[in-house]
Protein backbone atom coordinates (compact mmCIF):
# COMPACT_ATOMS: atom_id res chain seq x y z
CA UNK A 1 0.00 0.00 0.00
CA UNK A 2 1.97 3.04 -1.22
CA UNK A 3 0.90 6.12 0.71
CA UNK A 4 1.78 9.80 0.69
CA UNK A 5 0.08 12.16 3.16
CA UNK A 6 -2.92 9.87 3.65
CA UNK A 7 -3.34 10.27 7.41
CA UNK A 8 -7.04 11.07 7.01
CA UNK A 9 -7.82 7.81 5.19
CA UNK A 10 -5.05 5.28 5.80
CA UNK A 11 -6.46 3.71 8.98
CA UNK A 12 -9.80 2.83 7.39
CA UNK A 13 -8.05 1.48 4.27
CA UNK A 14 -5.74 -0.70 6.37
CA UNK A 15 -8.62 -1.96 8.52
CA UNK A 16 -10.67 -2.82 5.42
CA UNK A 17 -7.80 -4.65 3.75
CA UNK A 18 -6.98 -6.64 6.89
CA UNK A 19 -10.39 -8.33 6.65
CA UNK A 20 -9.27 -10.10 3.46
CA UNK A 21 -5.48 -10.59 3.51
CA UNK A 22 -2.85 -12.13 5.77
CA UNK A 23 -0.78 -8.96 6.26
CA UNK A 24 -0.83 -5.31 5.27
CA UNK A 25 2.32 -3.37 4.42
CA UNK A 26 2.22 0.41 4.04
CA UNK A 27 5.13 2.14 2.34
CA UNK A 28 5.06 5.67 3.72
CA UNK A 29 6.62 7.64 0.86
CA UNK A 30 7.93 10.63 2.78
CA UNK A 31 4.64 11.74 4.34
CA UNK A 32 4.61 14.76 6.64
CA UNK A 33 1.19 14.23 8.23
CA UNK A 34 1.57 11.12 10.37
CA UNK A 35 0.47 8.62 7.72
CA UNK A 36 2.91 5.96 8.93
CA UNK A 37 1.89 6.28 12.56
CA UNK A 38 -1.82 6.03 11.69
CA UNK A 39 -1.16 2.96 9.52
CA UNK A 40 0.84 1.24 12.25
CA UNK A 41 -1.88 1.96 14.82
CA UNK A 42 -4.42 0.35 12.48
CA UNK A 43 -2.39 -2.87 12.34
CA UNK A 44 -0.13 -2.46 9.31
CA UNK A 45 3.58 -3.08 8.99
CA UNK A 46 5.18 0.17 7.85
CA UNK A 47 8.30 0.96 5.83
CA UNK A 48 9.12 4.65 5.59
CA UNK A 49 10.99 6.75 3.04
CA UNK A 50 12.38 9.87 4.66
CA UNK A 51 11.87 11.71 1.38
CA UNK A 52 9.43 11.11 -1.44
CA UNK A 53 10.78 8.52 -3.89
CA UNK A 54 7.68 7.87 -6.00
CA UNK A 55 4.94 5.28 -6.27
CA UNK A 56 7.00 2.92 -8.42
CA UNK A 57 9.81 2.84 -5.89
CA UNK A 58 7.28 2.15 -3.12
CA UNK A 59 5.75 -0.75 -5.06
CA UNK A 60 9.18 -2.22 -5.85
CA UNK A 61 10.16 -2.11 -2.19
CA UNK A 62 6.83 -3.69 -1.24
CA UNK A 63 7.37 -6.56 -3.68
CA UNK A 64 10.86 -7.13 -2.29
CA UNK A 65 9.49 -7.17 1.27
CA UNK A 66 6.82 -9.70 0.24
CA UNK A 67 9.45 -11.90 -1.39
CA UNK A 68 11.68 -11.83 1.70
CA UNK A 69 8.74 -12.72 3.92
CA UNK A 70 7.58 -15.68 1.85
CA UNK A 71 4.46 -14.23 0.21
CA UNK A 72 3.63 -15.51 -3.27
CA UNK A 73 1.18 -12.73 -4.19
CA UNK A 74 0.48 -9.16 -3.17
CA UNK A 75 -2.54 -6.99 -3.76
CA UNK A 76 -1.67 -3.34 -4.36
CA UNK A 77 -4.20 -0.80 -3.12
CA UNK A 78 -3.90 2.96 -2.77
CA UNK A 79 -3.96 4.57 0.64
CA UNK A 80 -6.33 7.42 -0.25
CA UNK A 81 -9.54 5.38 -0.02
CA UNK A 82 -10.21 5.27 -3.77
CA UNK A 83 -10.10 1.45 -3.86
CA UNK A 84 -12.84 -0.30 -1.91
CA UNK A 85 -11.93 -3.19 0.37
CA UNK A 86 -15.13 -5.03 -0.52
CA UNK A 87 -13.75 -5.44 -4.05
CA UNK A 88 -10.66 -7.32 -2.78
CA UNK A 89 -12.34 -10.77 -2.76
CA UNK A 90 -13.15 -10.54 -6.50
CA UNK A 91 -9.52 -9.66 -7.21
CA UNK A 92 -8.27 -12.53 -5.07
CA UNK A 93 -10.64 -15.02 -6.74
CA UNK A 94 -9.27 -14.07 -10.15
CA UNK A 95 -5.74 -14.59 -8.85
CA UNK A 96 -6.61 -17.95 -7.33
CA UNK A 97 -8.12 -19.09 -10.65
CA UNK A 98 -4.92 -18.11 -12.49
CA UNK A 99 -2.03 -17.83 -10.00
CA UNK A 100 0.50 -16.80 -12.66
CA UNK A 101 -1.61 -13.86 -13.83
CA UNK A 102 -1.28 -10.16 -13.16
CA UNK A 103 -4.79 -9.15 -12.09
CA UNK A 104 -5.85 -5.65 -13.08
CA UNK A 105 -8.78 -3.93 -11.39
CA UNK A 106 -10.55 -1.94 -14.10
CA UNK A 107 -12.28 1.01 -12.46
CA UNK A 108 -15.94 1.70 -13.23
CA UNK A 109 -16.00 5.45 -13.74
CA UNK A 110 -19.37 6.11 -15.35
CA UNK A 111 -20.93 7.41 -12.13
CA UNK A 112 -18.04 9.73 -11.18
CA UNK A 113 -16.95 13.26 -12.01
CA UNK A 114 -13.48 12.85 -13.54
CA UNK A 115 -11.56 15.75 -15.03
CA UNK A 116 -11.21 15.78 -18.83
CA UNK A 117 -7.42 16.03 -18.44
CA UNK A 118 -7.28 12.88 -16.34
CA UNK A 119 -9.54 11.00 -18.75
CA UNK A 120 -7.34 12.07 -21.64
CA UNK A 121 -4.21 10.95 -19.79
CA UNK A 122 -5.69 7.52 -19.07
CA UNK A 123 -6.86 6.98 -22.64
CA UNK A 124 -3.55 8.23 -23.98
CA UNK A 125 -1.67 5.79 -21.75
CA UNK A 126 -4.00 2.96 -22.82
CA UNK A 127 -3.10 3.60 -26.43
CA UNK A 128 0.64 3.64 -25.76
CA UNK A 129 0.40 0.35 -23.91
CA UNK A 130 -1.42 -1.14 -26.89
CA UNK A 131 1.29 0.11 -29.26
CA UNK A 132 4.05 -1.33 -27.08
CA UNK A 133 2.45 -4.68 -26.25
CA UNK A 134 -0.21 -5.36 -28.86
CA UNK A 135 -2.80 -5.81 -26.10
CA UNK A 136 -5.65 -3.38 -25.41
CA UNK A 137 -6.85 -2.60 -21.89
CA UNK A 138 -9.53 -0.21 -20.64
CA UNK A 139 -7.64 0.96 -17.55
CA UNK A 140 -3.87 0.61 -17.76
CA UNK A 141 -3.38 3.21 -15.01
CA UNK A 142 -5.31 1.39 -12.30
CA UNK A 143 -3.17 0.83 -9.22
CA UNK A 144 -5.57 -1.80 -7.85
CA UNK A 145 -3.78 -5.02 -8.82
CA UNK A 146 -2.71 -8.48 -7.72
CA UNK A 147 0.93 -9.21 -8.52
CA UNK A 148 2.48 -12.70 -8.51
CA UNK A 149 5.58 -11.73 -6.57
CA UNK A 150 8.35 -13.85 -8.13
CA UNK A 151 7.16 -13.39 -11.72
CA UNK A 152 6.70 -9.63 -11.31
CA UNK A 153 10.15 -9.13 -9.81
CA UNK A 154 11.64 -11.15 -12.69
CA UNK A 155 10.21 -8.65 -15.20
CA UNK A 156 12.86 -6.12 -14.15
CA UNK A 157 10.68 -3.00 -14.09
CA UNK A 158 12.63 0.00 -12.85
CA UNK A 159 10.44 3.13 -13.15
CA UNK A 160 10.23 4.94 -9.82
CA UNK A 161 7.07 7.00 -10.30
CA UNK A 162 3.64 6.41 -11.87
CA UNK A 163 5.23 4.89 -14.95
CA UNK A 164 6.03 1.73 -12.99
CA UNK A 165 2.51 0.35 -13.39
CA UNK A 166 2.56 1.00 -17.14
CA UNK A 167 6.00 -0.57 -17.48
CA UNK A 168 5.02 -3.68 -15.51
CA UNK A 169 1.93 -4.18 -17.65
CA UNK A 170 3.86 -3.92 -20.93
CA UNK A 171 6.65 -6.18 -19.70
CA UNK A 172 4.11 -8.71 -18.43
CA UNK A 173 2.30 -8.96 -21.75
CA UNK A 174 5.53 -9.22 -23.73
CA UNK A 175 6.86 -11.89 -21.36
CA UNK A 176 3.74 -13.98 -21.88
CA UNK A 177 2.35 -13.42 -18.38
CA UNK A 178 -1.47 -13.71 -18.36
CA UNK A 179 -3.36 -10.53 -17.48
CA UNK A 180 -6.81 -10.86 -15.95
CA UNK A 181 -9.09 -7.81 -15.84
CA UNK A 182 -11.72 -7.49 -13.11
CA UNK A 183 -14.26 -4.63 -13.13
CA UNK A 184 -14.24 -2.90 -9.74
CA UNK A 185 -16.16 -0.09 -8.11
CA UNK A 186 -14.14 2.81 -6.75
CA UNK A 187 -14.76 5.88 -4.64
CA UNK A 188 -13.89 9.35 -5.88
CA UNK A 189 -14.54 12.29 -3.54
CA UNK A 190 -16.02 15.41 -5.13
CA UNK A 191 -13.65 16.91 -7.69
CA UNK A 192 -13.08 20.11 -5.68
CA UNK A 193 -11.89 18.16 -2.61
CA UNK A 194 -9.95 15.40 -4.36
CA UNK A 195 -6.20 15.23 -3.73
CA UNK A 196 -3.98 13.65 -6.37
CA UNK A 197 -0.21 13.51 -6.66
CA UNK A 198 -0.41 12.52 -10.32
CA UNK A 199 0.97 15.46 -12.34
CA UNK A 200 -0.73 15.16 -15.73
CA UNK A 201 2.03 16.65 -17.88
CA UNK A 202 5.12 15.48 -16.02
CA UNK A 203 3.89 11.97 -15.29
CA UNK A 204 2.38 11.48 -18.75
CA UNK A 205 5.70 12.47 -20.33
CA UNK A 206 7.52 10.04 -18.04
CA UNK A 207 5.16 7.26 -19.15
CA UNK A 208 5.75 8.09 -22.82
CA UNK A 209 9.53 7.89 -22.41
CA UNK A 210 9.25 4.57 -20.56
CA UNK A 211 7.03 3.13 -23.29
CA UNK A 212 9.29 4.40 -26.08
CA UNK A 213 12.31 2.89 -24.34
CA UNK A 214 10.55 -0.46 -24.11
CA UNK A 215 9.48 -0.34 -27.77
CA UNK A 216 13.03 0.36 -28.95
CA UNK A 217 14.49 -2.40 -26.78
CA UNK A 218 11.88 -4.93 -27.87
CA UNK A 219 12.37 -4.19 -31.58
CA UNK A 220 16.16 -4.25 -31.65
Amino acid sequence: MPALDCAATIASVVEGARQHVAAVLVIDDGSTDGTGEAARAAGADVLRHERRRGKGAALSIGLSWAHRNGFTHVIAIDGDGQHLSEEIPAMLRASQEDPLALVLGERRRDEHDISPMKLFGNRFANRWVEIASGAAFDDTQSGFRVYPVAATRALGAYASHYGFETEVLIRAVNAGMPVRCVPVRVYYPPADTRISYYRPWVDTIRIIFIVLGLIFRLRR
